[in-house]
């Protein structure tokens, strides 16, 4: 399963059961934690995700909102005698803020934690079934956006036709890795005539903290699913540009522009106590638009 499960949708401040901004990006069983604002944790197990099967957390900048949660969540690791190795990206200096925090509550941590800096856009995580990279957004103070990409599947094999075109067993690996077939004779079996295409690989894009900023387009071009922030309704435009924030609009217009597939927004102002108008306006540039909503999973 490719899934978001949503555990904080709001800004700087928590307000009306909402909580500051963290998600959990799922695939094929593995937990990939993006930002960890206050009250992670609970929500978290509220929402029953477990956290054995964190090994990498990306966090997107340093406002309190999306980070502050970071050192509970790693110190109950330890306390919870946690023994996977845990991977945190983040730009700088939060190695150097969890270190001193390790430091002076001279916790020793039954794991190994490593902390990555980002200085960069560019790829963060390659295995072999996903790559996540960065990339920068235009924000207040160094910012990041993560682009979790499933890996395109080795093509299908059609058994059937393979042996009857005497194909032998030994070069099936070879077949779905996309080769053709050359037998004795020169004659060439063409790999499309054995082999069905996969599934393509899907796209998850969270577009953190950002201003309105077309050329983020690239990074969202034909997602599958995007998130992108919404701290503002459309008549606040002008805040929002001068915090360096988007708005309802903005954010639909950067899926229709970049083709995405579907929409989640988020990161709302602790200003507005409903939800629903974020929603209508967002849908009116770009139907297929959801909220962002707390302990919601979303399967790309």
């Amino acid at each position: 399963m490719f899934a978001v499960t949503i555990l904080g949708n709001n800004s700087a401040v928590p307000a009306f059961d909402r909580h500051p901004t963290s998600q959990v990006v799922t695939l094929d069983g593995n937990n990939y934690l993006v930002d960890c604002g206050e009250g992670t944790q609970i929500q978290m197990i509220n929402y029953k995700i477990r956290r054995s099967k964190i090994s990498h957390v990306f966090i997107s900048h340093l406002h309190g909102d999306h980070y502050f949660g970071l050192i509970g969540l790693i110190s109950s690791f330890g306390l919870l005698n946690h023994q996977q190795e845990l991977h945190v990206f983040g730009p700088h200096p939060l190695k150097e803020i969890i270190e001193l925090q390790l430091k002076v509550a001279d916790t020793k941590l039954p794991f190994a934690l490593h902390l990555h800096t980002i200085r960069e856009a560019g790829v963060l995580l390659d295995t072999e079934n996903l790559k996540v990279t960065c990339f920068r957004t235009n924000h207040r103070i160094e910012c990041y956006g993560f682009s979790f990409a499933e890996k395109k599947q080795p093509r299908k094999l059609d058994p059937e036709k393979a042996r009857e075109m005497e194909i032998p067993a030994a070069f099936y690996d070879r077949l779905k890795d996309g080769e053709d077939y050359t037998r004795k004779d020169g004659t060439v079996i063409r790999n499309d005539e054995v082999t069905i295409p996969a599934t393509p690989g899907r796209k998850y894009v969270y577009c953190a903290d950002t201003k309105y900023d077309e050329s983020l387009l690239p990074h969202i071009q034909d997602a599958d699913l995007v998130y992108h922030e919404t701290t503002y309704l459309d008549n606040l435009r002008e805040r929002a540009e001068l915090r360096f924030h988007s708005t309802t609009k903005q954010a639909a217009t950067m899926a229709l522009k970049g083709n995405a597939k579907r929409l989640l927004i988020g990161h709302f102002s602790s200003k507005y106590d409903t939800l629903e108008e974020f929603e209508a306006e967002a849908r009116e540039v770009f139907p297929n638009t959801d909220l962002a909503r707390e302990g919601v999973v979303y399967p790309l």
